[in-house]
C-alpha cells in the first residue's frame, strides 16, 4: 500500500497565503498516518558532502568546548557546575562533578584523550552512596546525565573503562530504591540517597519513561536484566493506560496509583522524552514488542490530527498543547523542539515520508525563532495565533502582537531568556543527516556566530537574559548540558558523518550515543493503536515543575 503523503508538503504555491494556511490546517487535522509494514530506511542519507569550510567550523565549536571545560576545571572542579560570571561553582547535581561525567562522550568525540582519560579517573572515583548535598536526587536527571555518560563512554572507548560500569552499576542500585513494591510500576522522580527513600510526590511522564535507554544499556553490560525490566516496565505501564488523546499520555503521574494526574498533553517539558524514548528504545533493542514503535507512531498520528497547527504569519508547524480541559495552547518551546529531529528519526526507521516531512516542517518553524530575534538564538518559549484559535495562555502586548506580525510568532511573556539548551541544534543536526541540505551547516554555523558574539562572559560563556536585546545580562550557571548536547551536536553538524552515524548510534535524551545493532527490517506492526473502548481516567492534583531550572534564571549584568 502507498505511504499517505501529508497534503502541506506537496500543496502547490499559492498566490494567497491564507488560502494556503487554510489547506494545510485542513490537511494535518484529517491526515491519518500509513503505518502499513514496509522496510524500514536508513536514517542518514547516503549523499551527504561536507563544504570546505565545515572543519572550520568544527574547530570553532571546539574552542568554545574547551574555554568552557578549561574555565570549569580552573574555578569549579571537581563541582557540578560552573558559573561563569563570577568564576565559582555551583553543587545541583548533588555534587559529583556532573560537567565531568556529562562531557565524557564530548571530549571521547572530539579526540581530547587526555582531558577524557583525567575525566575517566575522577569518574571512577566518585562515591555515589550518598549525595554531597542536603538536595534529593532525581532519578530522572542522574540517569540522563550520570548514567548515561558512563554508560556511553564505556561504549565509546570500546570497553576499555570497566571501571565505568562499576561506577554506574553503582548509582543505579541507589536509583533502584524509586520503583516501590506494592505502589506502581512508576518510579519515584526523587529519592534521598542518604537514607534511600523516595519522595512521596506526583511525577510526570518524562521522568517516568525516559530511563529505557540506560537501564537496558546497564543490563546489557552487567547481565543484571532487571534493570532493563524495572525501566521498561514504567513505559509500558504509562503507553497501556488511556490517555485523553491516542497514545498522548497525560503529562503528570502519581507513582504511589499508577494514575495520570490531570490531562495535560504536550510534546514539551514534562513529557518530551517519554515520547523521544519510545521509537529509541524499539531502535536500540530491537525488540519484537512492537508496542513501543506502535505507541509512538499512534502520538505522532494523534498530534497530527489534534496538534498540529500553523500560524497565520508564516504559515509555521507547530504542535501545540491540550489543557485538561481539552482547551488547545497555541505554544510552543525549546524544549519542544526536540520533537523535529525524533520525528525525522522515528520517519526515517518507518519509512514515512509523512512524518518526514512533517519533522523537517516542524524544524524550519522552531529555526525560525533563532533567525528572528536580534542575538539570532532562540527564546525559552512562544506563542502562535491560528486560524483554529490565539489562546495561549498569556496576554501579548501591543509590542508582541507585532513582533508576531513580522515573524509569525511573538516570545512568550517571562521566557525572553536562552539558558544554553540544546533542542534546536538538535533537531537541525538530525535534519542535515537525514537531507544532506547544506542550509542546515548555514544555521548551525549562524548559531556559533551569536554564541562567539552574545554569550561570552569573563571566563567563558553564558546564558543571556534576553535573545532580542543585546545586553540583557547574563545568567550565572552553566549546565552539564552546554557540554554534552549543545557543543556536541554542532561539532558532531560539521565532522565526518561516518562518525556517530544515526544508523549506528542512537543518542539518549542528554546527546550520549550508544551504539546500535544492525537495524530490523520493519519496526512495529503497522498498525495504529486502538484504545477507544477505555475511557480516560485521572486524578486531580498538583503537577511537579517541569524544569527545575526556572529557580536559576537570575540575571548578572
Amino acid at each position: 500500500m502507498p505511504l499517505a503523503r501529508i497534503v502541506l508538503a506537496f500543496l502547490p504555491r499559492f498566490t494567497s497565503a491564507m488560502s494556503f494556511h487554510r489547506l494545510a490546517v485542513a490537511a494535518l487535522l484529517t491526515c491519518s498516518l500509513d503505518v502499513s509494514s514496509v522496510l524500514g530506511a536508513r536514517v542518514q542519507s547516503p549523499f551527504l558532502i561536507l563544504p570546505p569550510d565545515a572543519r572550520t567550523h568544527q574547530q570553532a565549536v571546539q574552542d568554545i568546548f574547551l574555554t568552557s571545560y578549561n574555565a570549569y576545571l580552573k574555578f569549579a572542579f571537581p563541582h557540578d557546575d560552573l558559573t561563569p560570571v563570577s568564576a565559582s561553582f555551583t553543587d545541583g547535581r548533588n555534587g559529583w562533578g556532573a560537567t565531568v561525567v556529562d562531557s565524557l562522550t564530548t571530549l571521547k568525540i572530539m579526540g581530547l584523550e587526555n582531558l577524557f582519560n583525567d575525566a575517566v579517573v575522577f569518574a571512577s572515583k566518585i562515591d555515589f552512596s550518598i549525595s554531597h548535598t542536603t538536595d534529593t536526587v532525581s532519578v530522572f536527571e542522574t540517569s540522563i546525565r550520570y548514567l548515561g555518560g558512563l554508560l556511553s563512554a564505556y561504549e565509546l572507548s570500546g570497553g576499555q573503562f570497566p571501571q565505568l560500569i562499576t561506577k554506574a552499576k553503582q548509582v543505579a542500585d541507589k536509583m533502584a530504591f524509586a520503583f516501590v513494591p506494592n505502589t506502581s510500576p512508576i518510579p519515584f522522580g526523587h529519592i534521598d540517597f542518604n537514607t534511600s527513600r523516595v519522595q512521596l510526590a506526583t511525577s510526570n511522564i518524562a521522568e517516568a519513561g525516559t530511563l529505557t535507554l540506560e537501564w537496558s544499556r546497564l543490563a546489557k553490560h552487567t547481565g543484571n536484566d532487571t534493570y532493563r525490566q524495572l525501566a521498561e516496565n514504567s513505559v509500558r505501564h504509562i503507553a497501556q493506560l488511556p490517555a485523553p488523546l491516542p497514545a498522548l499520555a497525560a503529562q503528570g503521574i502519581d507513582p504511589s496509583s499508577g494514575n495520570f494526574v490531570g490531562a495535560y498533553v504536550s510534546w514539551g517539558g514534562g513529557s518530551d522524552s517519554y515520547f523521544e524514548y519510545l521509537i529509541k528504545y524499539a531502535r536500540i533493542t530491537n525488540t519484537k514488542d512492537t508496542l513501543f514503535a506502535d505507541t509512538w507512531a499512534t502520538a505522532v498520528d494523534s498530534s497530527l490530527k489534534h496538534l498540529a497547527k500553523t500560524s497565520t504569519v508564516g504559515n509555521h508547524l507547530y504542535l501545540a498543547d491540550q489543557q485538561d480541559d481539552g482547551t488547545i495552547r497555541h505554544i510552543g518551546s525549546h524544549l519542544a523542539c526536540f520533537h523535529a529531529g525524533n520525528w525525522l528519526f522515528g520517519g526515517r526507521l518507518l519509512n514515512n515520508q509523512t512524518i518526514v516531512n512533517t519533522g523537517l516542517k516542524l524544524n524550519d518553524a522552531c529555526w525560525n525563532t533563532y533567525a528572528s530575534t536580534l542575538t539570532g538564538i532562540g527564546p525559552e518559549a512562544f506563542g502562535f495565533f491560528s486560524s483554529d484559535g490565539n489562546f495561549t495562555g498569556a496576554s501579548p502586548s501591543s509590542s508582541d502582537i507585532a513582533f508576531y506580525d513580522q515573524h509569525g510568532f511573538f516570545i512568550f511573556p517571562g521566557s525572553e531568556d536562552y539558558f544554553l539548551r540544546p533542542e534546536v541544534l538538535e533537531s537541525n543536526f538530525y535534519a542535515w543527516r537525514v537531507t544532506g541540505d547544506t542550509k542546515y551547516l548555514d544555521r548551525a554555523a549562524s548559531a556559533i556566530d551569536s554564541f562567539n558574539k552574545f554569550l561570552k562572559v569573563n571566563v567563558a560563556f553564558a546564558g543571556i537574559g534576553n535573545v532580542n536585546q543585546a545586553n540583557s545580562g547574563f545568567i550565572d550557571d552553566t549546565e552539564s548540558f552546554w557540554f554534552a548536547e549543545v557543543l556536541k551536536y554542532l561539532y558532531l553538524t560539521f565532522d565526518d558523518p561516518n562518525h556517530i552515524s544515526l544508523d549506528d548510534w542512537v543518542f539518549n535524551t542528554e546527546a550520549h550515543p550508544f551504539r546500535a545493532p544492525s537495524a530490523l527490517p520493519v519496526y512495529g506492526s503497522g498498525k495504529l493503536i486502538d484504545q477507544s473502548s477505555a475511557p480516560f481516567k485521572s486524578k486531580s492534583g498538583p503537577l511537579p515543575a517541569v524544569s527545575p531550572i526556572a529557580a536559576l534564571r537570575n540575571t548578572t549584568l
